[in-house]
């Protein structure tokens, strides 16, 4: 039988089923329709024909992956194989319930789904599986395979389902298994609840009866068989001894997965320990033979784990002293038993200092003189075991025994050492790493040795170490894939006749240099020895390049990195043509060096710095002559790689900046990786901590609702909610199911502002699902009796009499879910909402923030989102309400994109302060004035101080009194009142006549609180009159007076040292687009502030988001999928069962549209205003159909394409797509209305081509609003939306129905999805969808004779004209342009050039050039389709 891994190994990302696969005459194809295709009722599987058919055609070609892709998305394991399956099924279909469920794993589908209805033959197949893994005259591929199907479900625990089966695996009855007694009762004796788990564990086997006994030996025993067969595929030999080598890859893999969860690794590490593991597998022949590399750093990882310095029942960290000291314990112990039984030979040892003893050579020095007798029975005295059973084939020698003491005593490094020695700067080595470029080719086929993203992490420490090293390699990997980019696009090729390289292409990412000159190497700082800083000048040349490109090279900007590149003719030119074929090293691209520097200035050619670009040819304004195109470029070098090079020159190898020819840039947007990475570095370094009432959620285990406000003991009693709710009405409605009732009984209603009694109305969120994790006290959560509301009210304070003194209002009518999410988001503690599309999740952040800012005037909050776009979305809706902009604070560069008169920017704020401080002194005189006071008060803020301590105040006091005498007479306060002069400029009268003297006490509080507002605002402008600098004023703004502060998540990793550095406090964090942020980049405003008393002193934490849309992007497959670095926080804490905020109704889609992908939320209902809004209830002029998908045939023979790898188009749909939004615009609908949004850049590209030869100079066309990606669309929306779907040939990524579900929900009123009909019709997760759209013809079906906006309701009946094609539409609508035409002009020559039917040149060549490149425009945000 051939072996599965050798064509695993060779599956290709390209080789995924084709719609001709899945509808042709091969032989799945035929079983499929023979046996469960649309086949009505219980499914019945024949062992014979499963073997037949199934079985014996797979084993006959070697089980390619490519047959058992086209398997899986024939739907046999949902409509086939599980519900044909019994206990009495036979072991080839449990065989191929294993392969596809891998199969599943490996495309990153839902596995679990579908056994969910049939739980005890789960348990049953379970069990077979167990069984089968221990089963020897198995196959070595296949029982590989069944290790794969284990190793997917602990990855799974947050499934009950798998949980159930896995937990007893691992419980504390597998240290029946340990080697003695004396062993197990030192590890029993280290907490008194183990010995207490152990207790109910024997006793639940005692109270047994046979049949349960035998189960639950059979579990204990489980791991620990595994383990010994583990060896010996070590250690024997065999005929299959590649699959021999990719089983024990897996095997290594299973381990690592365990000791990596505390739940998993709490009683597993000690069975490793105890069985010698890590040292039997450095003993083995398979782990020195040479092509075993990855065996090797499989065991490397391994080791990391299972040697973490954490205590392994409570999961605490151990300190770097109580490593420290728990390894000298060790090493005392050695000492003492060497010196007591091996005196003569291991004194020396006993006597020395552990420093000279804790290192591998020195011990083994020790140990060498003892023979083999001795080494064994000083083993027994350490209690190591020395015997394995016979079938695990282990040799007991010298050298092994050697081993186990050896790694027992070492000094092992510690994870921070492991993050300090690796390198942020990448270099031609470190870049092309043979780790790293193991993960570029990942298939899935075996595994990887890189840390993996879980469900629980061991510490902070540990998450942030994993985080770290995937976040470098990923980011390597992208610079990486730039670097060969550029450089296959420049073409390198050696020159004889010049004696070196010359460059016969182009990139604008590139250009060639001279080699750098050197300007200065600045002294080592004290305490170091490479220099503090090397200073470098480039030449360059951009006369070749057009005008835009120009412009990008000289937007460069100080601190910007590039890399400069020593570039040669590649010995392998193959490798360089279209980036199609993995690289193997630096010499497949001819890259000889490699160093990264960072900008410091650049200028012209005379030296003078570029600050501006201006298109007259200006530099900084001046006007002097015509610009030069050579430039000046400033740069400092890597140090430590300027030390190595220079040490390496000394030693005669040649000097690598003598040889640099080429200088290489990166998008902005993807180049900020090194501030990011040594933010990421410097946490794993500091031992930071999460918040304590956090800690433990985060990490993933104990109870998963301790966090939630409900749980705390620091909930607030009463809350003030202000103008959350809009009436007594609303009130009631938002509590449903709990009595709301006035705190007094004079009124049974009240009006607004409302302060309730939030004790009272607390409720359990809703949990994402029920936990099974076994809580360690003992105890449950305490579910909440009472459900009574009591509310109070208040007069809300008279702030002036100036309209702008009136306080903005909330106007948005909160649903039920929304309130529960805003109460909870006010409490303190952990708040998770997760909100679908269109459900209103930014207003219920938004009046969270609202309320925080004025229940908590001394707190700060800060505001992060994954994009500019959403956070300044969040943020002008924050400006609408009541809060003071002094506080507000938004930081970063987009910035410059918030659509708002006044700037937010830190300059912005301290230019905003000194303007204020201007308007509030001229009131400050126009005071004085009413005081007729001699001076210049208003001069400076001090001045107005003075001004407010001698006029003001004894004024208000004296009036005070008036105030507070016997029953005052509104005329006695009117006429006592000292502002008269003042408020001259106000809504007179100031005071009514009719007015009660209530009212005109009332009416002059509120005008000095307008006054005491000023001399505040004044009293905080003080300090910008004191500080000189910029910076100093900016720092304040930011650590001082800003209470709500706004950055995206990749500033807040950016900037996180020098945030911190600068004394910032916050207590709040509301995290918009949580579900697109990954875990680290959501930990990271976490810890922009320093720990007091050892802890974050955060409050809140409230995470919005929804993990059914797009996850963060991440481009590497390897570390997408294998390490599960695009998970997120968010998402995890689903898994978790965190309870969670689940708003139930959107207001976005008409009810239609929202069907499209209803069907992935729980009870997503409508709100009322969708279904009485007119606008909802008009049908869309010119179309029947509000949403329709249409299938386009292939165009001019073609239907998708791919000019460079992973740039994915189809111009047929984008010619269609144009050809939509002519007609719509030709019947009048607004191009602000209309977005067409693609799946891929490519097709995005197209799409932008198209339009530009079609509509961008037509007056009757013009542009629509967006043109994007379906990625970088999420979190927008519009009325109508244009939706090209792109592929023809296979689904691709489209299969991720989360980037489905964020397509079809971005539409309001209209949706056309331009497809493939035949591609999407078989796929089982997207059914949901599609089932839906293809109720309805898939031909487009217009409404003619109407015009925008028409009277037709939705459901009316209409004459559909029907187009069959792309040209057909393009023909229509090129009649339509030629009467709309004539009748402007009545010329209908005018409108020749007008034909959408055409195609244009450029439309039929592809793109142009620039669009091509599909490294250099794929933007971030953008998914790569691997």
């Amino acid at each position: 039988m051939a072996s599965v891994r050798d064509h695993l190994d060779s599956a290709a990302v390209d080789s995924r089923p084709t719609v001709a696969d899945l509808q042709g005459d091969n032989p799945y194809t035929q079983a499929a329709r023979k046996h469960w295709l649309d086949k009505a009722g219980q499914v019945k599987v024949r062992p014979e024909v499963l073997k037949s058919e199934l079985w014996d055609v797979l084993d006959a070609e070697g089980f390619p992956f490519r047959s058992l892709l086209v398997l899986e998305s024939l739907q046999i394991l949902e409509s086939y194989l599980w519900p044909g399956y019994t206990e009495d099924s036979s072991n080839y279909h449990v065989l191929l319930i294993v392969l596809i469920v891998n199969v599943k794993k490996r495309e990153n589908l839902p596995i679990w789904d579908s056994f969910s209805l049939k739980p005890a033959d789960f348990s049953s197949l379970f069990r077979r599986i167990l069984s089968m893994n221990l089963d020897l005259s198995l196959l070595v591929h296949l029982r590989t395979h069944l290790l794969s199907f284990v190793i997917s479900a602990f990855q799974s625990l947050d499934n009950g389902l798998v949980r159930k089966e896995c937990a007893p695996l691992v419980s504390i009855a597998i240290w029946h298994n340990l080697h003695n007694d004396k062993v197990r009762s030192q590890r029993l004796d280290r907490h008194e609840l183990l010995k207490k788990a152990w207790r109910a564990s024997r006793k639940r086997y005692d109270t047994a009866d046979d049949t349960v006994k035998a189960r639950l030996r059979f579990e204990r025993a489980w791991l620990c068989s595994m383990i010994v067969n583990f060896f010996d595929h070590l250690y024997g030999a065999s005929d299959h001894h590649r699959d021999d080598i990719l089983y024990c890859e897996r095997f290594l893999e299973f381990l690592t997965d365990l000791e990596s969860q505390l739940p998993t690794r709490r009683y597993v590490n000690t069975l490793v320990g105890d069985l010698n593991l890590i040292s039997v597998v450095r003993r083995s022949p398979m782990f020195d033979e040479e092509g075993n590399a990855l065996l090797r750093d499989m065991h490397s990882l391994l080791y990391h784990f299972v040697s973490f310095p954490m205590d392994d029942y409570t999961g605490r960290q151990q300190s770097r002293s109580e490593s420290i000291e728990d390894h000298f314990k060790s090493l005392a112990r050695l000492q003492r038993i060497g010196l007591k039984r091996f005196n003569s030979k291991l004194t020396i040892m006993a006597l020395a200092n552990y420093a000279s003893i804790d290192k591998r050579d020195d011990l083994d020095g020790h140990l060498s003189s003892l023979t083999d007798a001795e080494l064994t029975e000083l083993c027994k005295l350490l209690d190591f075991r020395t015997a394995y059973p016979t079938s695990s084939k282990v040799r007991v020698d010298r050298a092994f025994l050697k081993e186990v003491l050896l790694s027992a005593h070492e000094r092992r490094q510690t994870f921070q050492e492991s993050v300090q020695s690796l390198s942020v700067r990448p270099t031609e080595s470190t870049l092309f790493e043979p780790t790293l470029l193991r993960n570029e080719s990942y298939s899935g086929s075996r595994p990887l040795a890189i840390p993996k993203l879980n469900l629980q992490y061991l510490t902070i420490g540990d998450f942030l170490w994993r985080s770290f090293i995937l976040q470098r390699c990923e980011t390597f990997f992208e610079i990486r894939k730039d670097i060969a980019t550029a450089v296959r696009k420049v073409q390198p090729r050696l020159n004889p006749a010049r004696g070196g390289t010359t460059f016969d292409g182009f990139s604008k990412m590139a250009l060639p240099v001279p080699k750098p000159a050197m300007l200065e190497v600045f002294p080592p700082k004290v305490g170091q020895t490479r220099p503090a800083a090397v200073r470098a000048e480039l030449s360059l040349d951009l006369g070749r390049l057009s005008e835009a490109v120009r412009r990008e090279w000289d937007a460069l900007r100080p601190d910007d990195v590039i890399f400069l590149l020593s570039v040669e003719s590649p010995g392998d030119t193959s490798r360089t043509s279209n980036g199609h074929v993995p690289l193997l090293s630096p010499t497949d691209l001819g890259l000889k060096h490699l160093r990264l520097a960072e900008v410091v200035r650049l200028c012209d050619h005379e030296g003078r710095q570029l600050r501006h670009f201006r298109e007259e040819g200006e530099v900084n304004g001046q006007g002097y002559g015509p610009r030069s195109t050579i430039r000046k470029l400033q740069v400092n070098l890597d140090t430590a790689a300027y030390q190595s090079d220079t040490e390496r020159t000394a030693n005669g190898k040649p000097d690598v900046y003598q040889t640099i020819n080429l200088i290489v840039r990166r998008r902005s947007r993807e180049n900020n990786f090194k501030p990011v990475l040594e933010s990421m570095r410097s946490l794993a370094l500091s031992n930071v901590p999460a918040p304590s009432w956090l800690e433990e959620v985060f990490l993933g285990f104990g109870d998963p609702s301790s966090a939630t406000y409900t749980r705390l003991p620091n909930r607030l009693k009463t809350v003030d909610f202000r103008d959350t709710f809009l009436d007594w009405e609303h009130l009631v409605e938002s509590f449903p199911g709990r009595i709301v009732r006035p705190a007094t009984d004079d009124r049974p209603v009240i009006d607004p502002p409302y302060v309730l009694n939030v004790s009272a109305a607390e409720a359990p969120t809703q949990s994402t699902k029920v936990s099974g994790k076994r809580r360690r006290d003992g105890t449950e959560p305490a579910a909440s009796s009472q459900t009574t509301v009591t509310v109070s009210t208040y007069q809300p304070p008279n702030l002036g009499p100036y309209a702008t003194d009136a306080p903005r209002k909330n106007l948005v009518r909160f649903t039920p879910a929304q309130t529960e999410a805003i109460v909870s988001g006010t409490q303190p503690g952990l708040t998770v909402i997760v909100g679908p599309p269109g459900t209103g999740k930014t207003d219920v952040a938004t009046q969270i923030i609202n309320n925080l800012y004025h229940n908590f005037p001394e707190q700060r909050t800060l505001l992060v989102a994954h994009s500019n776009q959403a956070l300044n979305q969040l943020f002008r809706k924050i400006i609408a309400l009541d809060i003071d902009e002094r506080h507000l604070l938004r930081l970063g560069h987009g910035e410059e994109e918030l659509d708002t008169e006044a700037s937010y920017s830190k300059h912005g704020r301290v230019e905003s302060f000194l303007e204020n401080r201007e308007r509030f002194l001229a009131d400050v005189d126009r005071l004085a004035v009413n005081f007729k006071a001699p001076g210049a008060h208003g001069n400076s803020c001090e001045t107005a101080g003075y001004f407010d301590s001698v006029y003001v105040k004894p004024a208000w006091a004296k009036f005070k009194d008036v105030l507070e005498a016997p029953h005052p007479t509104a005329a006695a306060i009117a006429e006592a009142f000292p502002f008269h002069t003042y408020f001259s400029n106000a809504p007179q009268p100031l005071f009514p006549p009719e007015a009660s003297s209530s009212v005109a006490s009332e009416i002059a509080n509120g005008c000095y609180r307008h006054i005491r507002k000023i001399f505040a605002e004044l009293d905080d402008i003080r300090p910008f009159e004191i500080l000189r600098t910029g910076r100093d004023k900016a720092n304040y703004l930011l650590i001082k007076e800003a209470r709500i502060i706004a950055m995206t998540s990749t500033h807040a990793a950016m900037r996180r040292q020098e945030i911190a550095d600068l004394g910032f406090h916050y207590d709040n964090i509301v995290m918009e687009e949580a579900a697109q942020i990954t875990e680290i980049e959501t930990f990271i405003p976490m810890a922009l502030q320093k720990p007091k008393d050892g802890r974050l002193p955060l409050q809140r934490v409230v995470l919005c988001g929804d993990h059914l849309q797009n996850s963060p992007i991440v481009q590497n497959l390897a570390f997408r999928q294998y390490a599960n670095l695009e998970q997120s926080l968010f998402l995890r804490l689903i898994r978790l069962g965190v309870p969670s905020i689940k708003l139930d109704q959107q207001g976005r889609a008409r009810p239609s549209i929202a069907d499209l992908y209803r069907w992935r939320y729980t009870a997503l209902a409508d709100l009322p205003t969708i279904r009485n809004d007119p606008a909802f209830q008009r049908a869309n002029a010119g179309f029947r159909y509000e949403y329709q998908f249409v299938n386009v045939d292939d165009y001019k023979g073609a239907g998708e394409v791919e000019p460079t790898p992973h740039f994915i188009q189809n111009l047929g749909e984008a010619e269609y797509a144009v050809a939509i939004y002519q007609y719509m615009r030709l019947l009048g609908y607004p191009a602000r209305s209309i977005s067409i949004l693609a799946m891929y850049a490519g097709q995005r590209a197209l799409i932008k081509d198209v339009l530009g030869h079609r509509c961008a100079k037509n007056a009757l066309f013009g542009l629509p609003k967006t043109v994007t990606t379906v990625d970088r669309y999420q979190g927008e929306q519009n009325d109508y939306v244009i939706l090209s779907l792109t592929r023809t040939s296979r689904i691709g990524y489209l299969r991720d129905i989360r980037r489905l579900t964020v397509a079809l929900s971005r539409a309001r009123l209209g949706l056309y999805i331009l497809g493939r009909r035949e591609v999407f019709a078989s796929c089982h997760e997207l059914k949901g969808a599609f089932d839906h759209l293809f109720t309805r013809s898939d031909r487009l079906q217009l409404s003619t004779g109407e015009v925008f906006p028409t009277a037709r309701s939705i459901g009316d009946e209409v004459d559909a004209t029907e187009m069959e094609g792309v040209e057909h539409l393009g023909q229509y609508v090129y009649e339509m342009t030629q009467a709309r035409m004539a009748a402007l002009s009545g010329a209908n020559g005018e409108a020749d050039n007008t034909r959408a039917g055409h195609v244009s040149p450029m439309a039929e060549e592809g793109p142009a050039d620039d669009d091509v490149d599909g490294a250099d425009d794929a933007e971030e945000g953008d998914a790569v389709d691997e």
